[in-house]
């Protein structure tokens, strides 16, 4: 009887150690090595790359893919999507022109005194907090106030294995 474990329990470790490793993408690769981000959700943003079918037009950030290495622009890069039509109810079918993502170094982050796309570094103030600066004019690039909101807000629900007010010291 061991002998029969100990085979069923070889072969499926020889299957996990024979199964085909994933292929991690390189765009993949480089993003997981990125620790700093200059491009946030709401910053106004151009688009820097000369081949790109929308070069020159800018838009503000409304999603940022950092697995991916890939921002979403508003209206910005627009493709059909096809929306399914359901005949029970008498919704028909429809095309829509939807923002699809674009690599992030498609795209610079535009200077607020000049209205031109420009890079940035970061710099620390005297009262200790630290900013992004516009290199083309060396001005403050401030954070968006749309981050101070939260994408998805905290859950109101309350349930029974939640701690009650009165209870909490």
């Amino acid at each position: 009887m061991s002998g029969v474990s100990s085979i069923t329990g070889r072969m499926r470790l020889m299957k996990i150690l024979m199964a085909p490793k994933k292929k991690i993408k390189p765009q993949q690769r480089e993003a997981e090595k990125k620790t700093r981000w200059n491009i946030l959700r709401g910053d106004l943003v151009q688009v820097i790359r000369r081949g790109h079918d929308e070069f020159g037009k800018q838009g503000t950030v409304l999603n940022v893919n950092r697995k991916a290495d890939r921002v979403t622009i508003q209206g910005v890069n627009l493709g059909k999507m096809f929306l399914k039509g359901d005949p029970q109810q008498g919704i028909k079918g429809s095309t829509i022109m939807k923002e699809r993502s674009m690599h992030y170094s498609n795209v610079n982050l535009v200077d607020p005194v000049t209205g031109l796309p420009t890079r940035v570094y970061r710099k620390y103030l005297e009262d200790g907090g630290k900013v992004r600066v516009s290199k083309r004019s060396g001005a403050i690039i401030p954070r968006p106030e749309i981050l101070s909101v939260r994408k998805r807000p905290v859950s109101q629900h309350v349930g029974d294995k939640d701690t009650a007010d009165s209870d909490a010291w």
